[in-house]
């Protein structure tokens, strides 16, 4: 922001103020970045204009007039380019939001910010032309530039969600934007490069979603919306939903052969009806790892109903897997189920495993691995320390979808569903 022009002599009972106001705006600046002063800044910013507006309806000098036109000038490019970084620190805000309502309100925010600075440039155009000098129209110029950077932010909005296609990402997010896309429309981006970049792309193709593919981008859309997507889709017509996702992801072929023959192989003759018991020992987010005593105490709950286990996931201590369960952890990382058709696969086990072998229903902790079969009709009890924010919308929605919270008296809640599963 630029100095008052030297010599002007200043008059009138608001002419004063606005200056002052203006000085005091300005020697702000160099401490925007500490906590409440930018709040402050804007204030004076806003009141400038107010008083300087007010001023000028009764200004008579043209040196008056003169000088509040360069006021005006100062405060309307200032408060562009203030809302030109106010838009941009929401808009990263908003895509972050822990909830679609507030990431739709934050960006609705963002629009009313690029107003103001887009009315902000328009009146330091015009009091820029009324004083007709070369620092005027400089001015004018930032604030112009501020008001289409802001209006750029609201157009360029990525809308997009990204489909993880690195190891390091949970493979099971996938189902999530997979079936979200299916049911909301959503767009996906997939970052170029990623280790399994040609395996996701095959995946959504496969399930009808070659459309909703857009370039990568930065600063996607948050996933933390998704649960929240899927369960609006499921509350509005359950039954089509869940119709259209398992269509989309298991497809109209039969299973491989390879994959019959393999699920033989590991399933052998073993009678009865199933329960998956998920293991999760990852390094983001340990503290919702299993817990080997609880699994421990679940595969017993399991064999007493006159069911039978089938341990899935990470790695599970061989002590812990009675003679009745099938181990199948760490199976993921056979080649079968990092090939081409990766996702596929594995949603056709378990598919295969719940029509020919018995699997009557899934328990484990909030791992998204569940959440394919269970988005597919497989019955579920996920098993948490506290109610889930995000999962938590599914519970009432998506058919046979259960939350257990550990407190006291759990253990008899899954015994009860167990029994259930069974009839």
């Amino acid at each position: 922001m630029t100095g008052l022009p030297d010599n002007e002599t200043v008059g009138g009972e608001f002419t004063p103020k606005a200056v002052t106001l203006l000085a005091e705006a300005t020697t702000l600046q160099g401490t925007l970045h500490l906590p409440g002063v930018r709040d402050a800044y804007r204030s004076r910013l806003e009141q400038v204009v107010l008083v300087a507006t007010r001023a000028l309806e009764s200004a008579m000098e043209n040196g008056e007039v003169e000088l509040l036109h360069w006021v005006l000038v100062q405060a309307c490019a200032a408060r562009a380019e203030d809302a030109r970084y106010g838009a941009g620190q929401l808009a990263r805000g908003s895509q972050r939001a822990p909830t679609l309502e507030d990431c739709e309100d934050g960006w609705q925010r963002v629009k009313q910010i690029a107003s103001t600075a887009k009315e902000a440039a328009q009146a330091a155009a015009g009091f820029a032309q009324r004083l007709n000098t070369d620092k005027a129209r400089a001015l004018a110029q930032r604030a112009k530039v501020a008001a289409i950077a802001a209006r750029n932010i609201v157009q360029e909005r990525n809308r997009a969600y990204t489909f993880h296609a690195d190891p390091g990402f949970s493979f099971g997010e996938g189902w999530y934007l997979a079936a979200a896309a299916l049911l909301a429309g959503l767009s996906i981006q997939i970052r170029p490069g990623a280790a399994h970049e040609l395996q996701a792309r095959r995946f959504l193709c496969a399930a009808g979603l070659e459309e909703s593919l857009r370039p990568y981008r930065s600063r996607p859309a948050s996933p933390k919306h998704l649960t929240h997507i899927i369960a609006e889709a499921f509350r509005a017509d359950a039954p089509g939903a869940q119709c259209t996702l398992r269509a989309a992801f298991l497809g109209n072929e039969s299973p491989a052969a390879t994959l019959l023959s393999w699920i033989v192989g590991k399933m052998g003759a073993t009678p009865g009806q199933k329960v998956l018991l998920w293991v999760r020992t990852g390094d983001h987010d340990a503290q919702r790892n299993t817990c080997f005593d609880e699994l421990r105490q679940l595969a017993e709950l399991v064999v007493n109903a006159g069911l039978s286990p089938i341990f899935f996931g990470d790695n599970v201590p061989l002590e812990l897997v009675p003679p009745s369960a099938v181990n199948l952890t760490l199976c993921w990382k056979e080649p079968l189920f990092q090939g081409p058709d990766m996702r596929r696969a594995q949603l056709h086990l378990f598919e295969e495993l719940r029509c020919r072998h018995g699997l009557v229903g899934q328990i484990g902790v909030t791992t998204a691995g569940m959440d394919g079969p269970a988005l597919m009709g497989l019955p579920t009890l996920y098993l948490t320390q506290e109610r889930n924010m995000r999962l938590g919308k599914w519970v009432g929605a998506v058919p046979g979808y259960q939350e257990v919270v550990r407190e006291p008296g759990y253990f008899e809640i899954i015994r009860t569903t167990l029994h259930q599963w069974q009839q």
